[in-house]
């Protein structure tokens, strides 16, 4: 299977939107308020990026979506923020995670940032190994109430 990266394009944010709504309700047993935070990412991103310091890449094999991965800019202006990083579970265990990831962070780095930050939880396991094996940090972690479920944030960094 050939896999491309391209920039987001018209529909790939519903596209965003239901994946993650479906698959973090069938997998984490998350709720509606989930489906709203990413919606409200996607239209703060669709609505305000900087172009020179944001941006979103699509994993594709033809016409076939199998992930996402947005930089937006983080906490300090020489902060990227890494969101929405999301693997079709049909497209899982074949390197594309680390593939995406790497994009994200060659994406920032050449763009001067000097670090890069996210926020997870910790039942995401294999996206916080791929994080560990890719030099990132958890430097806090907390238990949390959220998207109608127990959780533990995560807050992850790294430096570029």
């Amino acid at each position: 299977m050939d896999i491309a990266f391209r920039d987001l394009a018209p529909g790939d944010a519903g596209w965003v939107l239901d994946r993650h709504g479906a698959l973090y309700a069938r997998d984490e047993g998350y709720d509606a308020t989930f489906e709203a935070l990413v919606a409200e990412i996607l239209a703060d991103f669709l609505r305000h990026r900087d172009p020179a310091r944001e941006r979103a890449w699509i994993a594709h094999a033809g016409e076939t979506r199998l992930g996402s991965v947005f930089v937006v800019r983080g906490a300090a202006p020489d902060i990227a923020k890494l969101r929405m990083f999301l693997i079709d579970p049909a497209a899982r265990g074949r390197g594309l995670g680390q593939q995406m990831l790497a994009q994200a962070m060659n994406w920032a780095r050449g763009r001067g940032y000097a670090a890069m930050e996210l926020w997870t939880h910790e039942s995401h396991r294999a996206a916080c190994a791929l994080y560990e094996k890719a030099g990132w940090k958890m430097v806090r972690s907390a238990p949390a109430h959220a998207f109608g479920t127990a959780v533990v944030d995560q807050f992850w960094e790294v430096s570029l």
